[in-house]
């Protein structure tokens, strides 16, 4: 999330400074001719039986921000105490929030937050569960001046990740360092306690280009790439070197960039390996894919060999594309956050989320399928959307991906899935 320039009391104010396939694994022989290879989630009661060795399933979403006002309801909490310039105290985005959709339980528990989301989980039961992890987990006070927006969240609530089975919190955004440099390495600690893997920061820059390496029985592994890129706000300064901490800033989105990529991902990538580039860039509004990104993705999966690319840091979900049969999310939208009863941008429902389900056949490297379940975030917690909003998301997906070649529909009166040529 980019978060500069702000005018008092709108949402651009506050979220411009602050900055959801199960799609069943089917063989292709089932696939019909007269349907184009164009799969669809019909069944999820029969999903279990066509899971096998050749295919996983990510779960993966969009920014996650648990600190500030959701850090005040979660179990422990910081200091209250902010620096913006239009809010002082992280207790004023609870009021905020229980002021337009009503009140929020005090102390919550850690699995609270996740409200419907938790089912949709369990039913579907992910092999790998990635989410970006937009805040710090510290309790350091040394906020990061000058940056207008600090998030953190109390190393105590780190059970609030582990409560959904989360596999690897991407840190590469514009967030990780708003508490300094002891908050960066005070988050690398909290996580890195529970087992949760990490991409895209880390105490130097080997660490963070490192990448996630996630072990499935029998199914080979996913390995998790972070990268951030100053277009969604991270401060240069914020890179991390051989000898400092940091994030994993991309330098630009050239070719000598894949290039580097290129050989950095080689040097991990094993046969039957799953890799996902993860990639926090871009402002927080708008639909328009620049040529730049798209051109750096598929050059990423024609190149680095990339086979699933995750971006993230747009407020709202964008355009979804299948090239060569590899998937790229431009942006999935914010997933969680503090942000209800904040004014301005209604027009891009900031309030609406996704889940995103991605079934990948391991034997071919290639998409199988992808499902997507709405949700709506109301008094901090992750609500199954009402079907009039889902059908919206569904038309505004459907419209702003039908120029990358790709069609959304509506499965049921909750979910949607992609239709695309696979072949």
């Amino acid at each position: 999330m980019n978060d500069y320039e702000l005018k008092p009391r709108t949402r651009r104010d506050f979220l411009k400074l602050g900055g959801i396939a199960t799609a069943l694994a089917m063989a292709k022989t089932s696939l019909s001719k007269d349907r184009n290879n164009m799969l669809s989630n019909q069944d999820f009661s029969t999903q279990a039986s066509f899971r096998d060795a050749q295919t996983i399933t990510l779960f993966l979403c969009g920014d996650v921000m648990t600190g500030r006002g959701i850090d005040q309801a979660l179990p422990y909490h910081n200091d209250p105490r902010i620096y913006e310039p239009y809010m002082t105290s992280a207790q004023g985005y609870v009021k905020l929030a229980e002021k337009a959709n009503g009140p929020i339980p005090k102390s919550a528990d850690f699995s609270y937050i996740w409200g419907d989301a938790l089912e949709e989980l369990r039913r579907i039961n992910p092999d790998v569960r990635v989410i970006n992890l937009e805040t710090a987990v510290t309790t350091s006070s040394e906020f990061w001046p000058g940056k207008g927006i600090n998030y953190r969240m109390h190393p105590g609530n780190v059970p609030c990740i582990t409560a959904v089975k989360i596999d690897c919190c991407v840190l590469a955004n514009n967030h990780v360092l708003d508490w300094g440099y002891a908050g960066l390495t005070e988050t690398l600690t909290s996580l890195g306690g529970p087992n949760i893997k990490i991409a895209g920061a880390g105490s130097n820059l080997m660490d963070a280009e490192a990448p996630a390496i996630i072990e499935l029985a029998g199914k080979g592994r996913v390995l998790v790439f972070g990268f951030g890129h100053e277009s969604s706000g991270i401060p240069r300064v914020w890179g991390a070197r051989s000898d400092k901490p940091g994030v994993n800033l991309l330098p630009d989105l050239s070719d000598g960039t894949v290039d580097r990529l290129a050989e950095r991902i080689a040097g991990f990538k094993q046969k039957g390996d799953c890799v996902v580039a993860s990639i926090h860039w871009g402002g927080n509004w708008g639909y328009e894919i620049v040529n730049v990104q798209r051109e750096f993705a598929h050059r990423l999966i024609d190149q680095a060999h990339v086979d699933v690319v995750h971006g993230h840091s747009s407020h709202h979900p964008k355009g979804i594309e299948v090239y060569r049969g590899k998937p790229i999310l431009y942006g999935c939208g914010d997933f969680l956050n503090d942000y209800e009863g904040i004014s301005g941008h209604e027009e891009f429902r900031g309030d609406l989320s996704l889940m995103y389900f991605m079934t990948m056949d391991i034997t071919t490297g290639k998409l199988a399928g992808l499902s997507m379940t709405p949700m709506q975030i109301k008094r901090f917690r992750l609500n199954h959307a009402h079907p009039d909003d889902a059908h919206w998301l569904q038309q505004v997906l459907d419209r702003e991906s039908g120029p990358l070649g790709a069609r959304i529909e509506l499965t049921d009166k909750y979910r949607l899935s992609l239709y695309q040529n696979l072949s």
